[in-house]
């Protein structure tokens, strides 16, 4: 009889756990959860406190048998499930379907966020039972989901089309994103104007530099919104005489971010690597559940993923620091050990950080064990850790004031502004430094040019010349993978588990899809959303759904209990969903077209099914005619000539490609601009931000002015 079995989620867990504790343990993987609701029914009584009714799916019955067998052989039971709320559920369905609760066998639960020898045989040294707060916070978190999807569902089939499906959460990002496009549309582009001066001190005219106009002498700041004010401000400064106003030069110095969480990881695994959320927690997973590296065996390679707490062991940091120091010298050492607090209330300070379990397994020693994507993720993870515990970067930033005066008619003068920052000390961004924020991608940062040479108050200047350039404001950027998930976080909606999953959910309901990397919801989704926020206005509410959030944290601290939270949800809920049945009304998503049936001559509509939109021929069902819905974009193939026309991908990614596929099999990304490359004259594609990309010569193009604002607005 085997002594002792463990239970884990995953075989690749129980590979790494295997070889950790050796004979005398006998690790099962149960792959995830073995019980949930039925599928084909609620599965949840209302009437009696709302009790969920569980079952075994037909899929996991195999795996529950052979776990019962192997219990059946042992003397006691450790549940190692995932240190979360979903583990903590899964180690007690696992009871409840292998019968163990009435078994007179030992049961033990054992915590631990980093699969190491030291973190693994310190937590089976002191287990635990099953935190019953924890499941009952994920049961509440089920059913409330069970109850809103399988409660609005029926609805939004029965009013708008088949196959529709509502979310509690993903709703609300819905939302957001419809939100944020219905903002880009109203926004009406204001031009104004940069006005930059390029000077130099009168005995170094080699050191030229370029101070941007800001306000008027007197400090009123200057808009300028016309070709004609600028060319008026232009003419006087040419005029002007030019000196020195103030020289301020300050010792600036950047810290480090704090080790990642879940979020922070998806934003920068985004950012820096185009991994999509989803794709950055399945391969974490990986690097958590321990990969084979050699004679070291099946190694965790970092703590647990799903966290929201920037806390790390003191031993972490330790060895942290002494990698530090004899890597890069103790003047990349502060003299104390960085701690990083997190702000938001739900916080888990319990867990940790996403960090390396060994500082000194570096990335470039992993290279023969790790594929590409696995060794990139580590990269990143391994240098934000090492990166916050090192110093400071020290920067010298000089502000200098420029005054224009002695213009003819014009009073006072101009103000002009000139910056420049030069690092003195590296610290921490020799090992790593942070993406910039996608949301200030458009907005117009301080001017801060070249170094610049050393200027002294009431030094007279040399006019060289001015550069005038038209501008127009930007509307609000679409959400990214990696704005949306921060913008979640900001409200407080989802937690560690959920980001990844909310926002795959929406693109596979066709309710947005993704362009260049941003969000755009479909004419469904906006409908989708329509519908909800008249009807359901509490549901798609993000304060709403994040005092949800704070409730559900509640109970799993046990100072809530889960039965009273779905009792204060369910009859507001239910009140909505029976006035929304009586006054919505059918909705139409069928529209007309200008295609003719090939088989029976008759219109064909333009209609949206589970795959986006079709043709389909008015005269059904007599005629069942269908053909694909084809966006033309009115650029030409560059190698064969024909339309390039919006596409779909099966993963529910936009893409431009040849209307003459699959005889010409041209594919492009980003959406394809009219407007030539003006270097080689090939084409063009939408690319970040302002500016366009050339797909021949691979030159970054600017997009300035109202043309740019269309294409994006079309977009």
């Amino acid at each position: 009889m085997t002594s002792k079995l463990v239970i884990v989620e995953s075989p690749a867990k129980a590979r790494t756990l295997n070889r950790i504790l050796g004979r005398s343990y006998s690790v099962k993987a149960s792959l995830g959860h073995v019980r949930d609701l039925p599928k084909a029914s609620l599965g949840v009584d209302i009437e009696k406190s709302f009790t969920p009714k569980y079952v075994i799916p037909p899929q996991k019955k195999k795996i529950v048998g052979e776990i019962k067998a192997a219990i059946s052989k042992a003397r006691s039971i450790y549940l190692a499930t995932d240190p979360d709320r979903e583990g903590e559920a899964i180690s007690w369905h696992l009871v409840q379907a292998t019968k163990l609760d009435k078994d007179d066998r030992p049961v033990h639960r054992v915590v631990f966020h980093e699969i190491t020898k030291e973190a693994v045989q310190e937590a089976f040294q002191s287990p635990r039972s099953i935190d019953m707060n924890m499941v009952n916070a994920q049961q509440a978190r089920r059913i409330l989901d069970r109850l809103v999807g399988y409660k609005l569902s029926p609805l939004l089939w029965r009013k708008v089309q088949r196959g529709l499906s509502a979310g509690r959460v993903q709703s609300v990002a819905l939302r957001m994103i419809v939100d944020r496009e219905q903002e880009i549309q109203n926004f009406t582009p204001q031009e104004y104007w940069i006005v930059d001066v390029e000077l130099a001190p009168l005995e170094e005219k080699e050191a030229s530099f370029e101070a941007r106009l800001l306000a008027l002498a007197d400090g009123t700041k200057l808009d300028i919104s016309s070709k004609e004010e600028a060319d008026k401000v232009v003419a006087n400064l040419e005029k002007a005489e030019y000196a020195v106003e103030k020289v301020v030069t300050k010792r600036m110095a950047r810290q480090p971010a704090s080790p990642f969480i879940t979020s922070t990881l998806q934003q920068e695994a985004w950012q820096k690597l185009r991994f999509t959320a989803g794709r950055t927690m399945a391969i974490a997973q990986q690097l958590y559940e321990g990969l084979p590296l050699g004679k070291e065996g099946s190694v965790g390679l970092i703590t647990y993923m799903r966290t929201d707490s920037t806390h790390v062991a003191a031993s972490a940091i330790s060895e942290a620091r002494d990698f530090i120091r004899e890597k890069y010298g103790s003047k990349f050492l502060p003299p104390k050990p960085r701690s990083f607090a997190r702000k938001a209330k739900w916080a888990q300070e319990a867990h940790e950080a996403i960090r390396p379990t060994k500082i000194y397994r570096r990335p470039e020693q992993l290279k023969p064990f790790l594929d590409l994507a696995q060794l990139k993720l580590y990269e990143l993870i391994w240098k934000r850790m090492v990166a916050s515990q090192m110093s400071a970067a020290l920067y010298d930033t000089t502000n200098v004031e420029i005054k224009a005066g002695n213009i003819g008619n014009q009073p006072g003068g101009y103000l002009l502004k000139a910056s420049s920052s030069v690092v003195k000390f590296p610290g921490f961004i020799v090992v790593y430094s942070e993406s910039r924020d996608e949301d200030e991608q458009g907005e117009r940062a301080d001017f801060i040019g070249a170094s610049l040479p050393k200027l002294k108050v009431g030094e007279k200047l040399l006019y060289l010349r001015t550069s005038p350039e038209q501008c127009f404001t930007q509307p609000p950027p679409r959400y990214t993978e990696a704005t949306l998930i921060k913008a979640l976080e900001q409200k407080g909606i989802g937690r560690p588990s959920t980001y990844a999953p909310i926002l795959s959910t929406i693109q596979e309901r066709d309710y947005v899809t993704k362009a260049g990397g941003k969000f755009h919801p479909t004419e469904l989704g906006s409908m989708v959303n329509k519908i909800l926020t008249a009807h359901f206005p509490r549901i798609v509410d993000p304060g709403f759904t994040a005092q949800m959030e704070e409730q559900l944290d509640e109970i799993a601290r046990g100072k809530y209990q889960w039965i009273a939270a779905l009792q204060q949800f369910y009859p507001p809920f239910q009140d909505m969903l029976d006035k929304a049945w009586t006054n919505l009304e059918k909705v139409n998503m069928t529209q007309a077209s200008e295609e003719t049936c090939p088989k029976c001559g008759r219109a064909m509509v333009i209609k949206v099914g589970r795959f986006g939109k079709f043709l389909a021929c008015s005269g059904y069902p007599e005629c069942k005619t269908t053909m694909p819905y084809i966006v033309k974009t009115g650029v030409s193939c560059p190698q064969c000539g024909g339309d390039l026309v919006k596409r779909i991908s099966k993963k529910r990614k936009v893409f431009y490609g040849c209307s003459k596929y699959p005889k010409c099999q041209f594919t492009v990304n980003g959406k394809p601009i009219a407007q030539p490359c003006p270097h080689c004259g090939k084409l063009l594609v939408q690319y970040r931000g302002d500016s366009a990309k050339c797909v021949a010569c691979q030159r970054k193009v600017k997009l300035f002015g109202l043309e740019k604002q269309k294409e994006e607005v079309a977009l």
